[in-house]
C-alpha cells in the first residue's frame, strides 16, 4: 500500500485530537503489546535457529565435501604393505592435496566413545583408515575406486556422499522451518492486532458517530487507530526483541563437542538481524490496522 506525505507525517507525528478516539490503555493496549512482544520474543529463537542451520549446512557440506576415507581392509600382516600401496595410488591422483593413515592412537580415539578408552586395536578386525583431504577442484571418485580395485584390492573409498547428502538436507529442512514459523508469527501478530482494532472500534462506535457528526472523515478516525496500533506492536516487539536476544546470549557457546546444540546463537552482523523484528512488527500491524479500520468503519456506518 502507498502513503503519501502527508500520511506519514501523520503516523509520525500523530494529531492529539485524533488519538483521544483510542483508548490509551485497556484491553487492547494489553492485547496488542503483549501479543507483539511474545512474538517478537519467539521470532528471535526462530531467526536464531534459521542462521545456525544455514552455518550448519553450509559446515557440514565444506567439512564433507573436501575429505574423504579409505578402508584397508586386509590381515595384520599384510596391513602395512597395503597401506603403502593406497597412499602411492593416491600421490599421483589428480585432485588430491594430501592423504595420511591415521595412527593407532587416532584409531583409538574414534573408537573411544563405542569401546571405551584403553582398546587394544590388535584384538579387534578393525581396518586402517586413510584420510584423504582433496582440492577445491575434487577427484573422480569412480575413477580412483577403479584404480584401488586393480592396484589395492583391500582398499575402499568413502567419498562421504550417503552422509553428506542427508545432513546438509537435514539441515536445510530446519532452516526452511525456522522461516515458516517466522512467516507464521508474523500473521499471528497480523491477526491479534487485527481483533484488538476491531474491539477498540466497537468499543468506540459512539464517539466514532460524533466524530462523523461533526465533520471527521473515516480516513481521519482510521489513520488514529493506525498510528496508535503500530506504536504498540512496535514497542511491544522491541521489549520482546531485547528480551529474547538476552536469553539468546545466555544460551551455552558454540563447541565443537556439543556441535550444534551449542551454536544456536548469532554470530557477527548476525546480531544485528533481530532488530528488524521491530520494524516489521510494526509494519504488520499497520497493515493489519489499516485493513481491519477500514471494515471496520463500513460496518459501523
Amino acid at each position: 500500500m502507498k502513503f503519501d506525505t502527508d500520511a506519514i507525517r501523520s503516523l509520525i507525528v500523530g494529531d492529539k485530537q485524533a488519538d483521544c478516539v483510542v483508548p490509551p490503555s485497556g484491553f487492547t493496549a494489553q492485547l496488542t503489546l503483549f501479543a507483539a512482544g511474545a512474538m517478537a520474543f519467539l521470532a528471535v529463537f526462530a531467526l536464531a535457529l534459521s542462521l545456525a542451520s544455514g552455518r550448519l549446512a553450509a559446515q557440514w557440506g565444506d567439512e564433507l565435501a573436501r575429505t574423504s576415507t579409505i578402508r584397508i581392509v586386509a590381515p595384520a600382516d599384510e596391513r602395512a604393505a597395503q597401506t603403502d600401496a593406497a597412499l602411492r595410488v593416491l600421490k599421483t591422483t589428480t585432485g588430491v592435496q594430501s592423504a595420511r593413515a591415521l595412527t593407532d592412537a587416532e584409531q583409538q580415539a574414534l573408537l573411544s566413545p563405542w569401546f571405551g578408552s584403553g582398546i587394544d586395536l590388535g584384538s579387534l578386525p578393525v581396518p586402517r583408515l586413510i584420510e584423504v583431504v582433496e582440492h577445491t577442484t575434487g577427484f573422480d571418485a569412480e575413477g580412483l575406486r577403479l584404480r584401488l580395485a586393480a592396484e589395492v584390492r583391500a582398499a575402499f573409498l568413502d567419498d562421504h556422499t550417503r552422509w553428506r547428502a542427508p545432513l546438509v538436507k537435514a539441515a536445510n529442512r530446519l532452516r526452511l522451518l525456522a522461516w515458516i514459523a517466522i512467516l507464521l508469527i508474523g500473521l499471528a501478530v497480523g491477526a491479534m492486532v487485527t481483533l484488538a482494532a476491531n474491539a477498540a472500534l466497537a468499543a468506540n462506535a459512539q464517539v466514532v458517530a460524533v466524530l462523523r457528526l461533526v465533520g471527521a472523515t473515516d480516513r481521519y478516525i482510521a489513520e488514529a487507530f493506525i498510528r496508535r496500533f503500530t506504536i504498540r506492536a512496535f514497542i511491544g516487539a522491541a521489549v520482546g526483541m531485547v528480551l529474547g536476544m538476552l536469553a539468546v546470549l545466555l544460551l551455552p557457546s558454540a563447541s565443537d563437542d556439543a556441535g550444534f546444540l551449542t551454536g544456536l546463537g548469532f554470530q557477527g552482523a548476525g546480531w544485528l538481524t533481530p532488530l528488524l523484528i521491530p520494524i516489521m512488527a510494526g509494519g504488520v500491524a499497520l497493515l493489519a490496522t489499516r485493513v481491519a479500520s477500514r471494515k471496520a468503519l463500513e460496518a459501523l456506518r
